[in-house]
């Protein structure tokens, strides 16, 4: 089985590639999109999902939450939510790290703020 550190050195997988890497049926897979916003594979014109590396990852905590540690869906949810919504400062990152990190925090919001104003 392939795990998280072992995911090959792709831009882009398809569904299909992301069931065999992961052990999941597609349906499982396309039902965790509606489960967790977290997970957003790009789509082709065609309308065919297409996962990042990121995506993999996220897929693989959210089984290992679920089959392994034994949490709900809701439970994971609000884990990775609560993961996710860490401050900087709770990170484990060097000082650099930190300091780019709230540089692209600020320019966030400030690409949403332009976007409120172009709407």
């Amino acid at each position: 089985m392939v795990t998280d550190k072992s995911i090959p050195d792709k831009m882009y997988f398809k569904i299909s590639e992301v069931s065999k890497l992961t052990g999941l049926e597609p349906y499982i897979l396309r039902y965790w999109e509606t489960e967790f916003k977290m997970i957003k594979p790009m789509r082709t014109k065609t309308n065919q999902r297409l996962y990042r590396k990121k995506d993999l990852e996220l897929i693989f905590r959210i089984k290992q939450m679920l089959y392994e540690e034994g949490f709900t869906i809701a439970g994971t949810r609000k884990k990775l939510e609560e993961e996710s919504a860490k401050e900087p400062e709770q990170l484990n990152l060097n000082l650099e790290e930190k300091k780019y990190l709230s540089l692209l925090i600020a320019l966030k919001k400030e690409l949403k703020a332009i976007r409120v104003a172009l709407r």
